[in-house]
């Protein structure tokens, strides 16, 4: 897709986002926030998958964060995105809910120097290139202990077109997670968007730290 069809702001596939290009968006709406939790991880939330401390890494406007704390969980969620973290406060808020954010690069979680239970990635994994990609299965493994569980929705492959991110496939997903994880289930799924087509298809990966 040429940088003139992509969406204002949206990273191209070669390289990874900066964060000047995500809160450029964020003076806006962005196509990923469609204002409530994705139906991929509220089904997990009402069943019961999610527990302990969680984690919303790239959180957003913080609805994943705002799921969790509606479930009765200690949710944080972190995003580079200074514009993003204020709206997610902001809606912490108005609905009366308890949930910590924090401006936060997610390629150092190890110097949050903090641990959870359960972790949750909504379009993350899929925006960075292959070094930064390898950097990130690092800092989450700096962040979520043995047994801990990792959730993530990203494109998929059978998206068709280029529009967008990165689309990534399922050998890519265990490749990425091959040492020291355990790989759960990889399933088809949806990612609701706010630009046509409203669901892009995608993949919900359930990864446990072993």
């Amino acid at each position: 897709m040429s940088e003139k069809g992509r969406p204002r702001g949206m990273p191209g596939p070669g390289r990874s986002p900066g964060q000047s290009d995500f809160d450029a968006m964020y003076a806006g709406t962005p196509p990923w926030d469609i204002g409530r939790p994705q139906p991929a991880f509220l089904k997990l939330a009402e069943r019961g998958a999610l527990r302990g401390r969680v984690l919303d890494v790239g959180c957003g406007t913080g609805e994943h964060a705002l799921m969790a704390a509606s479930f009765g969980l200690e949710a944080t969620g972190i995003d580079t995105s200074p514009t993003a973290i204020a709206i997610a406060e902001s809606k912490a808020g108005e609905r009366g809910m308890t949930a910590r954010f924090l401006v936060w690069d997610a390629l150092e979680l190890s110097a949050l120097g903090e641990a959870f239970d359960t972790t949750l990635d909504s379009g993350l994994f899929h925006v960075f290139d292959d070094d930064d990609r390898a950097r990130f299965v690092e800092s989450l493994r700096s962040a979520i202990p043995p047994v801990g569980r990792y959730f993530m929705l990203c494109f998929s492959d059978r998206q068709p077109g280029d529009r967008g991110p990165r689309r990534v496939s399922e050998r890519e997903i265990r490749e990425s997670f091959a040492e020291g994880w355990e790989i759960d289930a990889i399933e088809a799924a949806t990612m609701e968007i706010t630009i046509g087509p409203m669901a892009a298809a995608s993949w919900r990966a359930s990864i446990t730290r072993a």
